[in-house]
C-alpha cells in the first residue's frame, strides 16, 4: 500500500521556477544564456560582499544567529523602526508561507489579485482555507476597490503585490493608504515590495508611515533583487510584534543561513554603490520598454525590473511559439500563461548586451 500523505497536497499548485527545462541554475550561470526569466539582477554582488561572505566562511562550524539581531537593527534603523518590527527571513516566500500557517485555516480566506506573484495561490490549499482571486483591473494594476469588496467575515489576510509582479504595475501610496485604512482592523494586510526599489515615484518610506498608523500592516521587501543576492535567500518584513512572533513559532530555526546575514549587511553599507545600479536599470527598463513599442508591442508603465510585453490580439496562441524561439537564441524569458496572463511575455532586464540580443531575437521572431 503507498503512502498516503494529507488531502491538500494534491491541490497545491507548487512553483515553477524560471531555469529552462533540462538546465540547472550552475548550468545557466556559466553559459552564455541570457537568463531574463527569474528577475535577477544582472550585476554580480558586490566585491566587498563576495570578500565579507568569503571571511565568514570559515566559521561556518557554528550555527547562524537565529534571530539575525545584526542585520536586524541596521534595517530598522535605516527604516525608523524598532528592532522588534523586524522579521528577518529566507526570502519573503518564508513570510508568506507562514502568514498562511499562522492566519488561516478552514473557514477563512485570503484575498488577493491575479496575475500576482506565483507563490499566492499556495497559501489557500496549504492552510485548507478559501482563495479569493480578483482580477486586476484596466491596465493590469490592482483593483482595490474590488478588493475592498471582496473582504468578508472570513478574510483574514490580504496580499497586495505592490509594484506587482507579474504585470510590473504600481498603485500610489496614496491610494493604498486609502485601501489600508477601509480595510478591517482585524484582516492581516501584506504590502508585498519586492521591487519597490525600481519605482522612481513615491518615497518608499510612505508604506512605513502607513504601517506605523495601522499595526495590522505587514511590508515585505527583499535583497534578492536590487542588492543582487537572490542566490543567498534573505528578505525581511516590518511588523507588529506580535506578527514577529507568531512567525518565529512556526519557522524553523536557524531559517536564515550566516552567509546571507554576512552578505545582507555588507551590502547594506554600500547604499551608493547599489542606487548607482538601481539607476542604471532603470534607464535599461527605458530604453528596452521604447525598442519593443517600436517593435509594435503593447507594455504596461514598468516600475520594476522587468517588462510585462503582450503578444497582442491571438497572443495566447503565439505565446510558446515565441519563447521557444527565443529560447533557441539563447535567451530565456517566462511565458505569460504560466503567470495568469497567456499571451504576454516576462521579460527581465538583463545587461545592456543581453537586452540587445533579446529584441534582436523578439525582432526577428515577430517578423516570422
Amino acid at each position: 500500500m503507498p503512502v498516503r500523505f494529507n488531502s491538500r497536497i494534491s491541490s497545491i499548485p507548487g512553483y515553477t521556477p524560471g531555469v529552462p527545462k533540462g538546465k540547472s541554475a550552475t548550468e545557466v550561470a556559466s553559459s552564455n544564456l541570457a537568463q531574463l526569466a527569474s528577475n535577477e539582477s544582472p550585476f554580480p554582488p558586490l566585491p566587498e560582499v563576495v570578500a565579507a561572505v568569503a571571511d565568514a566562511a570559515a566559521s561556518m562550524n557554528r550555527y547562524p544567529d537565529p534571530m539575525a539581531t545584526d542585520l536586524r537593527e541596521v534595517l530598522a534603523q535605516r527604516d525608523g523602526v524598532d528592532p522588534s518590527e523586524v522579521l528577518v527571513a529566507n526570502g519573503s516566500c518564508e513570510v508568506l508561507l507562514g502568514a498562511a500557517e499562522t492566519l488561516l485555516e478552514p473557514g477563512t480566506s485570503v484575498v488577493y489579485s491575479w496575475p500576482a506573484f506565483s507563490m499566492y495561490p499556495i497559501l489557500a490549499p496549504l492552510s485548507g482555507s478559501d482563495e479569493i482571486r480578483v482580477p486586476l483591473a484596466d491596465g493590469d494594476v490592482h483593483d482595490l476597490d474590488a478588493m475592498l469588496g471582496a473582504i468578508t467575515e472570513a478574510t483574514r489576510l490580504v496580499l497586495v503585490c505592490n509594484p506587482n509582479n507579474p504585470t510590473a504595475t504600481y498603485r500610489d501610496a496614496d491610494s493604498i493608504a486609502r485601501f489600508v485604512e477601509a480595510v478591517p482592523e482585524d484582516v492581516t494586510v501584506i504590502l508585498d515590495e519586492a521591487y519597490i526599489d525600481f519605482d522612481t515615484g513615491d518615497d518608499p518610506a510612505a508604506s512605513i508611515e502607513l504601517f506605523r498608523r495601522h499595526p495590522n500592516v505587514v511590508i515585505l521587501r527583499t535583497f534578492s533583487k536590487a542588492h543582487s543576492l537572490a542566490g543567498f535567500r534573505v528578505g525581511y518584513a516590518i511588523c507588529s510584534p506580535a506578527f514577529r512572533a507568531a512567525i518565529e513559532a512556526v519557522r524553523q530555526p536557524f531559517s536564515v543561513n550566516a552567509l546571507a546575514q554576512v552578505a545582507a549587511l555588507e551590502s547594506m553599507r554600500h547604499a551608493d554603490v547599489i542606487g548607482e545600479r538601481i539607476a542604471t536599470v532603470v534607464a535599461e527598463r527605458e530604453r528596452i520598454q521604447s525598442a519593443l513599442g517600436e517593435l509594435g508591442l503593447e507594455c504596461t508603465d514598468s516600475k520594476t525590473n522587468f517588462s510585462w510585453v503582450s503578444l497582442g490580439e491571438g497572443g495566447a496562441g503565439e505565446e510558446e511559439r515565441v519563447v521557444s524561439e527565443l529560447a533557441g537564441a539563447g535567451i530565456v524569458v517566462r511565458p505569460g500563461g504560466l503567470l495568469g496572463g497567456p499571451g504576454h511575455l516576462r521579460i527581465s532586464y538583463g545587461t545592456p548586451e543581453e537586452n540587445d540580443r533579446m529584441i534582436q531575437a523578439l525582432e526577428a521572431s515577430l517578423r516570422d
